[in-house]
């Protein structure tokens, strides 16, 4: 999947990561169209942009060299929204991607990839910075994180037990066992809360691989964070849909 859009607290604005020509920046624009802003001004690609809970930073991920293709190093940086010096959150050595803001904008969950392994863990760290919390902490890939609104859980995508295809997972931001939403024979991800909690909207395949034709055929889909309930949101057939974003509008 590509990186996820993130709404501004107020539903006015969205930040999004894109081209200039020369490496991938991050921008906002109304959601109405128009007003574009570019955040980040450097040399290397800007991923994956989150919104702090006030609408003052944005999260991303940064690269320490200009080819993402073979970077070993990324980290975790924020910028105020309108642009500025950005601050290096994780400052590391360690591959750093996927920031999602907690609620109260102290904390962000992000995904950390062990690339002689292939593992990938969601960990937690303050937004100024510190020690990092592998919330996550086994030997699968998880990725996507996304804090609930009252900060107490994060939802996730993670591969399953007999490492097939991944599925929608909670876990308590301190860690613990983890909860499987999903259950099937295809590869869902991208998770999102919905304002009130009760609900994550994700994205669903609808093949099982390259060889069956549907394997670039995905959707829009929500469920209850208990499991079940499940409804599809988009239906584009033999397309994608990806990434939501479920954020609360004015």
């Amino acid at each position: 999947m590509g990186d996820t859009p993130s709404y501004s607290p107020d539903g006015k604005r969205i930040a999004y990561s894109s081209s200039d020509g020369h490496d991938y920046e991050i921008y906002t624009k109304s959601v109405g169209g128009g007003g574009k802003t570019q955040v980040t001004s450097n040399n290397t690609d800007d991923f994956w942009p989150s919104y702090s809970p006030d609408g003052k930073k944005i999260a991303y991920q940064g690269y320490e060299g200009n080819d993402p293709e073979v970077s070993t190093d990324s980290e975790i940086f924020t910028i105020n929204a309108r642009g500025g010096p950005a601050f290096n959150v994780t400052n590391n050595d360690t591959f750093d991607f996927q920031p999602s803001y907690s609620p109260g904008g102290k904390k962000i969950a992000y995904v950390v990839y062990e690339g002689t392994t292939g593992d990938s863990d969601i960990y937690t760290i303050n937004a100024g910075g510190g020690d990092a919390f592998n919330v996550t902490n086994n030997d699968r890939p998880d990725f996507f994180p996304d804090y609930s609104p009252d900060g107490e859980k994060i939802t996730y995508s993670g591969t399953d037990v007999d490492g097939f295809e991944s599925e929608i997972y909670t876990i308590n931001v301190g860690g613990g066992i983890p909860f499987q939403v999903t259950n099937n024979i295809k590869d869902d991800e991208d998770p999102s809360y919905s304002p009130d909690g009760k609900k994550v909207a994700y994205t669903g395949y609808n093949g099982l691989g390259s060889d069956d034709g549907e394997d670039y055929d995905h959707e829009i889909y929500t469920i209850n964070v208990g499991g079940g309930g499940k409804s599809q949101v988009t239906n584009t057939t033999n397309s994608f849909a990806a990434s939501p974003s479920w954020g609360r509008r004015p």
